[in-house]
């Protein structure tokens, strides 16, 4: 049966935010950061623990343990597709998101530069002045470009026909992810093309209400089957000649898409009690990512000079567990509680002018001078 898509409006009175799917968004952040902990820090370098231990129990809990950073990514952005394909990209909230990058960029890099941790270089100057820096597989990078090409994505989901959105996603889907995960089978691809892919997987589950998505029993189960499944090829795979995380160590990947895709799902059903706690925490989660995975010197001074990752393999099996568990839950709450200090003394002030003085302005000069709107006024 081939129907259209619904004409997407803006609402008049902006909805709370759904706590059970910031609670997933908190989620999708804390396993990101679990996943640095392991990538980041040198743990899979030749001649690393995990590289040079192979079977302790040490480094299968690191492997599983560091492995759903990519998921948590595709995770992050089902949540993305779902609302913004019934929203607008609007100059504000682009603002937003300039404003946030560049902030945590200047203020880290001067406080690494003023302690000896940066040297001032044309590249950093470089980076310091540009919000991107490349479309390969920088999250930040892609993400802000793929932020602007929302709105022409919205229009061509807009005006495709229930099946055409269907065939869409598979060819895909089938191209990126099934032929992506064979070993030795070469799928190039940036993190924008892949960010519009899930960005149609979400955008046809919001569009086309179908009953077996509202089967949160069902999704609950496929969540959980996906999950051992991917666990237990990364146990596999640690003896074979493929790479440890053959099917999920890039977002296209089997397991990485298939887990966020189950999981989205089940959390999208499960009804709880809105909470302002969950919400204010949720709404800090892309301002953690900017913190911790800054830069590189963040990154040696994070989990090599601070938490000593390579150094904390040696303890005992019982005490690396929770101090693992405890450095990512310690990592996201300070990140976190950054970002909110600056969302209430930095941001919402800005922005409370912004509304008063410049809104109206940026928004008909955008609407009528570049993207050539019809004057309403």
């Amino acid at each position: 049966m081939t129907s259209s898509a619904p004409t997407t409006g803006i609402p008049a009175v902006k909805k709370p935010r759904s706590s059970n799917l910031e609670l997933y968004r908190i989620i999708c952040m804390l396993m990101i950061v679990a996943h640095h902990y392991v990538v980041n820090s040198g743990l899979m370098e030749e001649g690393a623990p995990l590289l040079g231990h192979p079977d302790t129990w040490h480094t299968i809990f690191l492997w599983l343990f560091g492995m759903w950073g990519k998921t948590g990514i595709n995770c992050f952005l089902m949540i993305t597709g779902y609302f913004m394909c019934k929203s607008q990209i609007t100059v504000k909230k682009y603002l937003k998101l300039l404003l946030q990058i560049y902030l945590y960029n200047w203020v880290i890099f001067i406080i690494f530069f003023l302690t000896g941790h940066q040297p001032l270089t044309t590249h950093s100057a470089l980076q310091l002045i540009l919000p991107f820096w490349g479309f390969t597989n920088n999250f930040t990078s892609c993400f802000i470009i793929f932020y602007l090409i929302i709105p022409f994505l919205t229009i061509l989901v807009q005006h495709l026909s229930q099946r055409q959105h269907l065939l869409l996603v598979l060819v895909a889907t089938a191209c990126y992810t099934l032929f992506g995960s064979i070993p030795s089978f070469e799928v190039t691809f940036n993190y924008i093309t892949w960010f519009s892919i899930i960005y149609f997987i979400a955008s046809y589950i919001r569009l086309y209400p179908a009953p077996i998505f509202e089967r949160r029993s069902l999704w609950g189960w496929l969540t959980l089957l996906s999950v051992i499944g991917a666990m237990l090829s990364v146990v596999i795979l640690q003896h074979s000649t493929f790479m440890v995380y053959q099917y999920v160590d890039d977002s296209n990947k089997l397991f990485a898409l298939l887990v966020a895709f189950c999981s989205f799902l089940w959390f999208k059903n499960i009804h709880i009690k809105q909470s302002a706690f969950i919400n204010a925490v949720g709404s800090t989660c892309f301002g953690v990512l900017l913190i911790h995975a800054n830069s590189d010197a963040m990154r040696v001074w994070l989990w090599n000079d601070t938490v000593d990752c390579i150094g904390s393999y040696a303890m005992p099996m019982q005490h690396l567990v929770p101090y693992c568990i405890g450095v990512v839950i310690a990592i996201f709450a300070v990140c976190s509680l950054i970002d909110y200090l600056r969302i209430q003394c930095l941001e919402k002030p800005f922005f409370k002018w912004y509304d008063k003085r410049l809104d109206s302005r940026v928004n008909h000069f955008v609407n009528t001078k570049i993207l050539g709107l019809p004057d309403n006024d």
